[in-house]
């Protein structure tokens, strides 16, 4: 298990769903300058899922990949342990390519960013408390047509399958798929639905299994930290914020560290 808090100067900052790429340069810019700053003092940086918009593979060529990669490599090189889970948008990072591909990345995404790669949910102790940390996306168990999506999306024969398609046509089908998300998402806020909510159930049923009492996790863009009773003791669930430099501008990290737990937010813009 990853334990942070076995010297006092250790400090563990969090964040998820900053969904980069090159459609976006000013959002990876605001978020490249937070990293910068609130990571100067990290010991441990978890990245939470979602950290690009889409990920085909390893070989992926945005510009903004790459300038996140040669972040978390500095990070790494100063000595921060870096930790990644993969989310609903970059579930390919660090999947190996078979054999027979049409092409393949000379070194994976870990290799190259310095970060681990993590199971989703994982545990990390934090100062001596066990902590769950999720991307989220499995706990919204009542949106039957997005878990079957997710359950093939990460079976390895449809992995491998589609990794050995050329990199145009791995392109052109994550264009699709997301032009195919946005129309599903503004259908259902048409219907006033809340589409990506965790169901309570599953938090709990998680935080059981886990002999845990708090968890983190990002997914449903609706930050904020929620308390309640599980089986008798307190128990807390922190929600990440996402990332968008469009004003008004949103996003920010969860930093723990001896003093407890602190929500870090975006500095207010100028009107």
């Amino acid at each position: 298990m990853i334990q942070v808090g076995r010297a006092a100067r250790e400090v563990a900052l969090f964040c998820s769903d900053m969904h980069l790429g090159d459609h976006d340069a000013p959002t990876a810019a605001l978020f490249l300058e937070s990293l910068a700053t609130h990571a100067r003092a990290a010991t441990h940086l978890f990245l939470l899922g979602d950290l690009f918009e889409a990920w085909v593979g390893d070989d992926q060529p945005d510009a903004v990949a790459q300038a996140l990669v040669e972040a978390l490599a500095a990070l790494a090189d100063r000595g921060v342990q870096v930790f990644a889970l993969r989310g609903n948008r970059d579930f390919l990072l660090d999947v190996a390519f078979p054999d027979d591909a049409a092409q393949r990345p000379a070194r994976r995404f870990s290799e190259r960013s310095g970060a681990t790669l993590l199971e989703d949910p994982s545990m990390v102790e934090l100062f001596g408390e066990r902590v769950l940390i999720a991307h989220g996306d499995a706990l919204c168990i009542d949106d039957a047509d997005y878990q079957r999506a997710r359950a093939v999306a990460r079976d390895p024969a449809w992995q491998r399958d589609f990794l050995r398609r050329p990199l145009d046509e791995r392109l052109g089908i994550a264009a699709d798929l997301r032009g195919e998300s946005r129309r599903l998402q503004a259908a259902r806020a048409m219907g006033g639905a809340a589409p990506g909510e965790v169901a309570q159930r599953a938090v709990d049923a998680a935080l059981r299994a886990a002999g845990a009492r708090t968890i983190v996790h990002g997914h449903t863009h609706r930050p904020g930290c929620h308390r309640w009773t599980l089986d008798g003791a307190q128990a807390l669930r922190w929600v990440l914020p996402d990332w968008c430099a469009a004003a008004p501008a949103r996003g920010g990290f969860l930093r723990v560290d001896p003093g407890g737990w602190t929500s870090i937010g975006l500095p207010a813009q100028p009107g």
